[in-house]
């Protein structure tokens, strides 16, 4: 496995600073297929305060994952930009819809190649895997998933470029940070629900929860590995 990008690259990915992905030149080197694994680093070592504890029916856990293989022209998440109503109910609920219709009509509309999905991560011991194909218009990818419970956290990556210095990357791993969507009002993992009015643009989780001396600490890491 090769070495984890670092937190500082890992920004550049979150903040969608690779939007202007490079386009394989010709149709025999179109197209290729990755497998994600998403683990969870979210714990009560990682991230101590106020761990939310294990109740009768669900612990803390992780939304399945979903995405899509895109253009420079779509966007599942951007800092400082007020989130879609899927981006939103994923946050908040864990839900995949109306995401995944948003995502559906983004391909209709050519805008993106492919949807992309897992179960729930409710053992963070064990990984979830998917595996999706990204293509000459489509070569950069994104997906979300919720930190749950929480009032509007979730964690994901931004306008990933997969096809780089004329390749496809063979592998990338991307330790990935907590967001807030900007909906919520809730300052704990289990505060009530409460309405932000108005909604606040999504940005990267700066609470205490998630910091430690001042820095981001990752929430989970995903491999991307070409097949």
């Amino acid at each position: 496995m090769k070495r984890p990008i670092g937190l500082a690259a890992t920004l550049l990915l979150h903040l969608g600073c690779m939007s202007s992905a490079q386009k394989p030149p010709n149709e025999a080197a179109n197209a290729a297929e990755y497998e994600l694994t998403f683990t969870g680093m979210w714990n009560a070592g990682t991230h101590p305060l106020e761990y939310p504890e294990a109740g009768p029916f669900s612990g803390p856990h992780f939304s399945g994952v979903i995405g899509a293989t895109h253009d420079g022209d779509y966007h599942i998440i951007r800092n400082g930009e007020m989130p879609t109503p899927g981006l939103e109910r994923l946050s908040e609920e864990g839900k995949h819809a109306p995401l995944d219709d948003e995502i559906r009509k983004q391909i209709a509309a050519g805008r993106a190649g492919a949807l992309f999905e897992t179960g729930p991560v409710k053992d963070q011991t064990m990984p979830a895997t998917t595996r999706f194909h990204v293509d000459a218009n489509h070569p950069m990818v994104s997906f979300v998933a919720m930190i749950a419970p929480s009032p509007d956290w979730f964690t994901g990556a931004a306008d990933v470029a997969l096809f780089e210095n004329g390749a496809w990357v063979q592998e990338r791993t991307i330790d990935l940070l907590a967001w807030d969507s900007g909906g919520d009002d809730g300052t704990t993992y289990k505060a009530d629900d409460r309405d932000t009015h108005p909604k606040k643009p999504t940005m990267l989780n700066a609470s205490p929860h998630f910091q430690r001396d001042g820095q981001s600490v990752p929430v989970a890491r995903v491999v991307l590995r070409k097949l």
